[in-house]
């Protein structure tokens, strides 16, 4: 096991965790992720989920997750104010479901996750890394979207120190561009403002995009002499709270977190702290 992979102590408590995303919500956050790792996974997901705040008429919130857990929780996950639940799915047999996730797991779970997140919430969307391993089954996977009317979302593997391990399965994205051209002329490029950029087409109304590495990223001031920069396969666009109390704009760069654990006594004081902080990495003066 390579320990400095290890992930950080958790230090954050739900409460903390509904504390922290009222205040930033209150200040004009507009769209919140539950990701991971498996979210459904961590014994504080219920209790957040269950007491997010309003979002307001322009908010939202997405669960992105493997789907092998939403049928167990499917009974209070449908009383949460998600909006939307992303599962990813990265294979489509169960040959392809333990190359790529060493599970014993059998992918009709997943498909079975997946009809149960239709069940509860109105929009339900997929998303897939390319792989060599599932390289034969993304026609599959598309059309199994397609067939369902539900956004699907196609990632180029880009390496970064998350996953070098992976690094010799990437495959190239130009082979489902080159299917989905043959299905629809719709189509467009999306790149400043969503870091790395996207293809996006639209096959009989459905939303199919390709997020690749030839599109270029957002960058902004710090990462004009960033020492990383030529690693960076994202740039700027999210920002991220850890459960070790951690706020990052940049996940390559840990000398550049936020540690919010010292304000969780006084939340009120979090987003103009975020604001600076933000404004800081934009301006390159972090």
């Amino acid at each position: 096991m390579d320990r400095s992979q290890r992930p950080r102590n958790r230090e954050l408590r739900a409460e903390h965790y509904v504390s922290v995303l009222s205040q930033l919500m209150n200040a004009g956050l507009k769209r919140v992720y539950f990701t991971g790792g498996e979210p459904l996974t961590s014994p504080l997901a219920r209790p957040v989920l269950e007491r997010l705040p309003d979002p307001g008429p322009d908010g939202a919130y997405t669960l992105i997750t493997n789907g092998l857990r939403v049928r167990r929780h499917q009974s209070w996950l449908s009383k949460t104010r998600l909006d939307k639940v992303k599962v990813s799915l990265h294979y489509f047999s169960d040959k392809s479901f333990r190359a790529i996730a060493q599970t014993s797991f059998s992918i009709q779970e997943v498909f079975d996750g997946i009809a149960a997140a239709r069940e509860s919430f109105e929009r339900v969307e997929l998303n897939t890394l390319l792989q060599r391993e599932n390289e034969h089954e993304i026609t599959d996977i598309l059309h199994f979207a397609l067939e369902r009317r539900m956004p699907v979302q196609f990632i180029e593997l880009v390496g970064t120190h998350f996953n070098e391990d992976r690094a010799s399965s990437a495959v190239s994205a130009e082979g489902v561009i080159s299917y989905l051209r043959s299905l629809t002329s719709d189509e467009h490029v999306e790149v400043a403002g969503v870091g790395q950029g996207r293809r996006v087409f639209r096959v009989d109304g459905i939303e199919v995009d390709v997020i690749h590495r030839n599109l270029g990223r957002h960058h902004v001031g710090q990462c004009g002499n960033c020492p990383v920069r030529d690693k960076c396969v994202e740039g700027f666009w999210a920002l991220r709270i850890d459960h070790a109390g951690g706020f990052q704009p940049c996940l390559l760069r840990d000398d550049l977190r936020l540690d919010l654990r010292p304000m969780l006594s006084n939340p009120e004081g979090i987003p103009k702290a975020v604001a600076r902080h933000v404004a800081a990495f934009t301006e390159g003066t972090l």
